[in-house]
């Protein structure tokens, strides 16, 4: 199982960053070490004084292929959840400032959290979604697919250039604007329409 990700795929996110608007798909990738899911707690990492939640929705690959055509990329993922990027902000901004690789800041264990999945259809996939994002009960993060720079379509087309993607695959589809700290004892749950898909405590 892989585990892709899209940065900058919102251009109020990049801008809030002070990130450049990228002319494609700006992909990384997470070891399977990353995901945490079912609702478990996330333990605040010591090696980081300034962890960020990125709120994302997430797709289930949910065949083989390689070298997709945009227009049959809509086939191969069936199932929807949201979860959260951690980013270690303190940690990539040194590593950006030096021109190193940020994997420690992005892939490490139990960055990649997830909530349930929600089988999705070709209806669905065709409308715009909205999702949202609570910190102990306040709205931090709205989100509306409408806003993607680049489409879940467009996403799989490209990754799957470089990459072949395998059923049971992930991805995570790039964060709105609002990404924030957190800290010890917050409540972090995630809604798509009016719908629960995760809920979890950092302890």
């Amino acid at each position: 199982m892989k585990i892709f990700c899209v940065g900058r795929n919102y251009a109020e996110h990049a801008k809030e960053l002070q990130n450049e608007i990228p002319s494609s798909p700006v992909i990384f990738m997470k070891p399977h070490t990353a995901l945490l899911s079912d609702g478990k707690d996330f333990y605040y990492p010591n090696f980081t004084n300034d962890l960020h939640y990125e709120c994302e929705i997430v797709l289930r690959i949910c065949k083989n292929g390689k070298a997709i055509s945009e227009k049959f990329a809509s086939t191969y993922y069936d199932a929807i959840t949201l979860g959260i990027d951690f980013t270690a902000r303190d940690l990539q901004q040194h590593q950006k400032e030096k021109g190193l690789p940020w994997e420690i800041a992005k892939a490490f264990d139990h960055s990649a959290v997830i909530g349930n999945w929600k089988t999705i259809s070709n209806e669905e996939k065709a409308k715009p979604l909205l999702f949202k994002l609570d910190k102990n009960g306040e709205t931090v993060q709205n989100g509306n697919t409408a806003d993607l720079m680049y489409s879940f379509e467009k996403i799989i087309a490209y990754i799957s250039s470089f990459f072949t993607l395998n059923m049971g695959d992930i991805i995570f589809t790039g964060t709105p604007q609002g990404v924030g700290p957190v800290k010890i004892g917050d409540q972090l749950s995630a809604t798509l329409f009016d719908e629960e898909l995760l809920n979890f405590s950092i302890k």
